[in-house]
């Protein structure tokens, strides 16, 4: 069967379909027509294909003591915290969704293969707004981002749990890459200097990471620490490592924006 939408976006239409979403809600998530979603429903029923695959029995890190891919999740910490959300379905599902810029494609078809390694055997979609959404649904993701609860992030207390540090003490680097590029950038900073009489530009690198919760900038900090990397909070909500040294560490921890 032939599709012009993504064959991730299919399957993550239908596994909502099976999980009892209506289909003007099911249409609107994937950026599609209640037209569409009806018509994929069909054809997967005439051919008897199965309608959204296995994902809902993924078992959970959490309530079955499936394995997790530390590493991985340590940086979808970090997305989930910098630009994530998750939604709660009447039905009694959740959806990650993470927000990013759609001029980002290459750090958003990450994200895609993050979500695919922490839920696995999961097809996690795109849709655009004015932004990217990436998007993956399972019953289990409040038990992996217990910091999940109504209302913006900065506007509740939160706390990370033991063995989420546990994973961010193993994996910092990881977690950095996570809030950095989520809700961090890389800019180019410039200063004037007096150099035998003439005054001459200095141009050096700086990263910032920006965020309203108190918390999540603790544990920016916190995380940057691990990795002796030298930083200062220049106001409430900004972060940053400005040293050439700390810089270039953090550039070769993380990578640039792409």
């Amino acid at each position: 069967m032939q599709h012009i939408r993504p064959i991730e976006t299919v399957e993550s239409a239908l596994r909502a379909s099976d999980a009892g979403m209506r289909d003007a809600d099911n249409a609107a998530l994937h950026g599609v027509t209640i037209k569409t979603i009806r018509r994929w429903r069909r054809e997967y029923q005439r051919r008897g294909k199965p309608r959204g695959g296995r994902n809902s029995s993924t078992r959970c890190p959490r309530c079955d003591e499936a394995p997790l891919d530390e590493q991985t999740y340590a940086e979808l910490f970090g997305w989930y915290l910098g630009d994530g959300h998750i939604s709660v379905h009447p039905r009694g599902y959740f959806g990650l969704h993470i927000f990013n810029d759609t001029k980002y494609s290459e750090l958003n078809q990450h994200v895609l293969e993050l979500m695919r390694r922490v839920k696995p055997g999961g097809s996690p979609s795109t849709r655009l707004t004015s932004c990217t959404v990436i998007t993956s649904w399972w019953k289990h993701w409040p038990c992996l981002f217990p910091q999940h609860g109504p209302g913006y992030k900065h506007t509740r207390r939160l706390a990370m749990t033991e063995w989420q540090w546990t994973i961010v003490e193993s994996y910092p680097a990881d977690f950095l890459r996570g809030l950095f590029h989520s809700d961090g950038c890389r800019v180019n900073n410039w200063a004037t200097r007096m150099v035998a009489g003439e005054k001459k530009r200095y141009e050096y690198g700086r990263w910032q990471f920006t965020n309203e919760s108190a918390e999540i900038m603790h544990w920016c900090g916190e995380a940057l620490d691990l990795l002796d990397i030298p930083w200062r909070q220049t106001n409430r909500r900004t972060l940053s490592v400005s040293r050439r040294a700390a810089v270039a560490r953090l550039d070769a921890l993380i990578g640039l924006k792409s």
